[in-house]
Order: C-alpha cells, then structure tokens, then sequence
C-alpha cells in the first residue's frame, strides 16, 4: 500500500483520501507523519548519528516505520533539512 504516488504532491491518508495535517515539503519531498508520535520516531532516527545495532535497522525484511523512510530522509547529509522541516512542523502546531 502507498501513501501516495508522486513523492512531489502532499501526503494524504490511503483510505480517505484526506490530506494529512503533520507535513511540509523540502526540496528532496514531503516530510510527513500521521501523529505526534510518529514524528517524535522519524526525529529520533534522523538525529542518530550511529544507527548500527539499533532493532529498527536489521538487515531482514525492511517492514520497520523508519527502516521504509525514503532514501534522502535516511541520509546523514539531509539531517538538518528533515530536522529543520519537522521542526516547521511543530511550530506550525504551536500556531494553531
């Protein structure tokens, strides 16, 4: 199941079609999550600096949230661009 097709278009919800409210886009694509939860995890991965040994990254089947992140979003010269648009998105949060 993809969340959506053109990595160029805003995330929306498979089911409902719903455009998804946790997202802003970069230059690579769409940073997005569906809850505050799930951004908290994409934080933390990106922010690791050593992502050895971590149980999200085992060399099986890739089916972990973070371990299905986008390529760009998983490279450590993108760090500070996916950590400054999830940054974005919670002073978005903070706006409303």
């Amino acid at each position: 199941m993809a969340l959506h097709r053109d990595p160029r278009e805003p995330a929306s919800d498979p089911y409902f079609g719903a455009r998804l409210w946790l997202q802003t886009e970069t230059r690579h694509g769409w940073v997005w999550a569906y809850d505050l939860e799930h951004l908290d995890l994409i934080k933390r991965f990106v922010q690791a600096s050593l992502r050895e040994g971590i149980p999200w990254h085992d060399h099986g089947r890739k089916m972990t949230v973070v371990a299905r992140l986008p390529a760009w979003m998983q490279q450590a010269k993108n760090r500070d661009q996916v950590l400054r648009a999830i940054a974005r998105i919670h002073a978005a949060l903070l706006r409303t």
